[in-house]
């Protein structure tokens, strides 16, 4: 991937992290030209807020704050790597989970 491709892929790789309605505007304003940075960091944090809502459900029934609060910051780092790599323009997987979003939506270009 070369620097121009990274540099018009940029903002959308940005936007896909911010929320949910996010990743959508991502996906659907790169269908024209396709670009595989934003299709990477798409990936990512399409996969990120699946999760996030689903554990998000789980911790929702626990009455803890202790719970709820590290499940809070743990997201909240997740999001900043994600953030920080697209404004990078560095292709940074999540830790841990990055390459199963990679495979399970290598569907979307």
């Amino acid at each position: 991937m070369n620097n121009q491709t990274t540099q018009e892929g940029k903002n959308y790789a940005i936007v896909a992290y911010i929320t949910i309605i996010g990743v959508l505007i991502a996906y659907f304003m790169t269908q024209d030209n396709k670009n595989s940075f934003t299709t990477f960091h798409i990936r990512q944090s399409l996969g990120l807020w699946l999760i996030y809502f689903i554990l998000g459900y789980i911790v929702g029934g626990f009455d803890s704050w202790i719970i709820t609060y590290s499940f809070w910051i743990f997201f909240l780092v997740l999001f900043a790597y994600g953030i920080i790599g697209a404004a990078t323009g560095k292709l940074n997987k999540l830790p841990l989970i990055g390459n199963v979003f990679q495979n399970v939506f290598k569907s979307i270009q």
